[in-house]
């Protein structure tokens, strides 16, 4: 020992030792801490309880003391404080650790990733990198919504989101406990659905039609006529086409469960010629859009030099927006159901499909022009009234 420690008693509190601080001052005078001895399978073990200016006392390292006899007696093992407190560290991560370990876990398959970092470090980290899971509050997520006064709903969302994401990935992983509440979430009233113009959509095909890197421009093709997510396309595999059966397989969608998707001739086609060029430029791949050396693909570099050339605005996201171009096209012909669209679009819930229906109003004021003849036809107003018909009022009046 390089500290002399002494008897906090010579009669009471048996293998309860003492030493001053040399530094350290409480009540004016130096501070004294709490040390106990025990022995664990015949070896003696000297451990640190705590200082008096914390409120130790030797009462309280004496119970300490007992504790770890009993065990030791017992044969259960004992653990020391700094031990217990090292092995609660493990398990109850700081938000700094969690979210290192989320974007390392993620890397570069994560949608959005360069987008989540900047959240993180813009918002999170210097608020909450500090707080271990265990002790976050709802008072904590109030605070963190109060540095983002002024910004809109959909980024304090996102946020939120975030965090949530976080915790979540670290109790599963068991670096942390759950949280102990739940996270209550801003609406987002300013949700915006991108789609193209009937010209810039033609502008886009032809743009595809000549692009020369051909598997970039399919590839796009297949989400324009698919209305599959990014990371679908990105992520799909040979054994996912059955062009007998004119089906597209979708596993681990973002809903959860492999979907399958029908594969109408546009994009039969695009895949049919994809699959051929993938034979000579990567026939070992067993990704249909194989990225670098075969592997899976986690970017598509050329769909902003697309989009530039087909004369669409660069705030539309290409792949996102060209699913909501999808919906939306689907949406105005007014032959499709809302039910019909999610189901092509593989929601799990059709709330998520509600936000097209804005674009009903030309089916809805077919469906009211319809409903307009039928009444009329009905009522006899558009033609000659047949003679001596009796009508019946409805209340049964004469």
């Amino acid at each position: 020992m390089a500290t002399k420690y002494t008897r906090a008693h010579p009669a009471k509190w048996p293998g309860v030792y003492c030493y001053e601080s040399t530094d350290r001052r409480f009540e004016d005078k130096p501070d004294v801490c709490f040390v106990i001895a025990y022995k664990v399978e015949a070896k003696k073990r000297w451990e640190k309880v705590g200082w008096r200016s914390e409120g130790y006392t030797p009462q309280v390292a004496a119970e300490v003391r007992a504790d770890r006899v009993k065990k030791a007696r017992h044969g259960e093992e004992v653990k020391t404080a700094k031990e217990i407190a090292h092995e609660r560290a493990m398990t109850d991560r700081t938000i700094a650790e969690l979210a290192d370990a989320y974007f390392e876990a993620k890397g570069d398959a994560l949608k959005g990733v360069v987008t989540d970092r900047n959240r993180y470090e813009k918002h999170v980290r210097p608020l909450l990198g500090g707080f271990r899971a265990s002790k976050l509050s709802p008072l904590d997520m109030a605070r963190l919504r109060k540095t983002m006064e002024g910004r809109a709903a959909a980024t304090v969302w996102n946020v939120l989101e975030l965090v949530r994401r976080i915790v979540n990935f670290g109790t599963k992983a068991g670096l942390c406990p759950a949280l102990t509440f739940t996270i209550e979430m801003p609406k987002k009233d300013n949700e915006v659905v991108e789609y193209l113009e009937p010209e810039q959509a033609a502008r886009l095909k032809a743009v595809l039609d000549e692009w020369p890197s051909r598997d970039a421009a399919r590839m796009l093709e297949v989400a324009m006529f698919s209305g599959m997510r990014r990371g679908e396309v990105f992520k799909l595999r040979i054994r996912d086409l059955d062009f007998r059966a004119g089906l597209i397989s979708i596993r681990d969608p973002k809903g959860g469960k492999t979907v399958s998707v029908p594969m109408n001739p546009i994009t039969r086609a695009a895949l049919e010629d994809q699959l051929a060029w993938k034979e000579e430029a990567f026939p070992d791949s067993s990704y249909v859009f194989p990225g670098k050396d075969g592997g899976q693909r986690v970017a598509c570099s050329a769909a902003s030099r697309i989009k530039q050339a087909a004369g669409i605005p660069a705030r539309f996201r290409i792949f996102h927006g060209l699913r909501h171009h999808f919906a939306v096209t689907l949406a105005n012909s007014g032959e499709f159901t809302l039910d019909m669209i999610g189901e092509l679009l593989t929601h799990k819930s059709v709330a998520m499909t509600r936000r097209y229906g804005q674009f009903l109003p030309d089916a809805k004021k077919r469906a009211s022009d319809k409903a307009a003849e039928l009444l009329t036809n009905h009522a006899g107003l558009g033609k000659p009234a047949a003679k001596d018909k009796k009508v019946v009022g409805i209340g049964g009046g004469k």
